[in-house]
């Protein structure tokens, strides 16, 4: 799916599916994909790509698909761009 933009987060907080949140863990929020779907995201300007678990819900910003978690997004992008263009793909 996408293009689209993806933010990352990671204050503690309980996830929307009771999970205490873990910004090292490679997961993310989706406003629709279910609990537990793994999804391949790819950073559209590098190429780069992660594979995250779905356990909240988000982002609630215009234009923005997922919100992945601060292990994620590093994994693809650098922290200080804040929000980056992807593509993903249910795995």
């Amino acid at each position: 799916m996408g293009p689209c933009g993806a933010s990352y987060y990671d204050e503690p907080q309980l996830t929307a599916n009771g999970e205490t949140f873990n910004p090292n863990a490679l997961t993310a929020a989706s406003k629709t994909l279910p609990f537990n779907t793994r999804v391949k995201v790819t950073n559209v300007a590098n190429g780069k790509s992660v594979t995250v678990r779905i356990n909240d819900r988000g982002p609630y910003v215009s234009g923005r698909c997922l919100d992945l978690s601060r292990a994620a997004f590093a994994s693809i992008a650098s922290l200080s761009q804040g929000v980056i263009t992807v593509t993903y793909q249910i795995v």
